[in-house]
């Protein structure tokens, strides 16, 4: 049994807090944090019982002896704390997405190396245990050559996060907007499916969101090499799906997130067949994704997303949002 991790939270507004929970769940990390919210800071601690909180990440670093941080501040500042944090010689755990633009990331990859720390970037799709033994199956080949990969997904994200008018949401700038917000997700579990997006074109509008300007409806068309992808995400409508289909050259797969399944189908005359099921609890897939994080710490399995997988996705995020501004197609490369 190994030692208990040193984790030092950085921010711990809505998912922040998530990762606190759910790093403590694991049983295999001792928690500290930094808040810059004097009232929320107070809160948390008290509420959670985390004795070592700090104002600010200065001070936080001055006082403890970290093995590891989890970024969980706003995307702008993800890059500048994550090298203050690569300096002083702790492992990253930085949520999605890496940025909101490239500035710097050569200069953390160069820090990355030469202290030989570990990084790896939180999209959490790659925990979750029924979509990775759907992409098994892709892997090995069942299906035959995937040829053409279908998302579609969408919440009614005022139910999931009421203050989304208040917080980064609000401005691309600060990695607001359905792209950067969600649809990232559902692009980097495509590109862990299928392969990287090479090509892209993109349409964008907002549609429905009270308080905000930025995007809540996106469609964005992909090339990954010779698979074609199409992907559809809202933020206001009712139902809460997420879809993944994989059309393959002998059959298509299914990834149904709202019901934690995979099926598969490879004649036209049959239903589809089910994978067994796994219902996950509400936590369960970052309490994975942190024990995943864990394992990487002790030297036991590589990162779900690396920061290198992570940077693809960020070119994607910036080729879709270029993509919109100058309407044509983008290159990623």
């Amino acid at each position: 049994m190994t030692q208990p991790k040193n984790i030092l939270i950085v921010g711990v507004g809505s998912i922040g807090l998530r990762h606190l929970r759910c790093f403590r769940d694991t049983g295999r990390a001792e928690l500290s944090f930094c808040e810059i919210d004097p009232e929320l800071r107070a809160r948390i601690a008290e509420e959670y019982r985390v004795d070592r909180c700090y104002p600010d990440l200065e001070t936080a670093l001055a006082a403890e002896r970290a093995d590891a941080a989890v970024i969980a501040t706003p995307a702008h500042l993800h890059i500048p704390q994550a090298i203050r944090l690569a300096e002083a010689g702790l492992h990253l755990f930085i949520e999605k997405p890496l940025s909101t633009n490239l500035d710097r990331i050569d200069e953390l990859q160069r820090l990355l190396r030469e202290k030989e720390l570990v990084s790896a970037v939180a999209y959490v799709y790659r925990a979750n245990p029924v979509l990775e033994s759907m992409r098994a199956a892709i892997a090995e080949g069942r299906f035959g050559r995937p040829v053409q990969v279908i998302a579609v997904s969408g919440q009614h994200f005022p139910t999931y996060r009421p203050k989304y008018r208040e917080i980064y949401y609000r401005d691309r700038a600060t990695g607001g907007g359905a792209i950067q917000d969600s649809l990232t997700h559902v692009l980097n579990a495509g590109e862990w499916l299928v392969g990287p997006i090479n090509r892209l074109v993109a349409d964008a509008a907002h549609q429905v969101l009270e308080g905000v300007s930025v995007e809540d409806t996106a469609h964005v068309l992909t090339h990954q090499g010779d698979v074609l992808g199409c992907y559809s995400l809202n933020q206001h409508q009712a139902p809460n799906e997420m879809t993944i289909t994989v059309v393959c050259e002998r059959g298509s797969v299914r990834f149904e997130g709202h019901l934690s399944r995979w099926r598969w189908m490879t004649h036209s005359d049959e239903s589809w067949h089910d994978e067994p099921p796994r219902q996950l609890a509400r936590n369960e897939l970052f309490v994975l994704q942190a024990n995943a994080f864990l394992d990487v710490l002790d030297g036991r399995a590589p990162p779900l997303c690396s920061l290198e997988e992570g940077l693809q996705t960020l070119r994607v995020n910036l080729a879709a949002l270029a993509s919109l501004e100058k309407e044509r197609w983008q290159t990623i490369g």
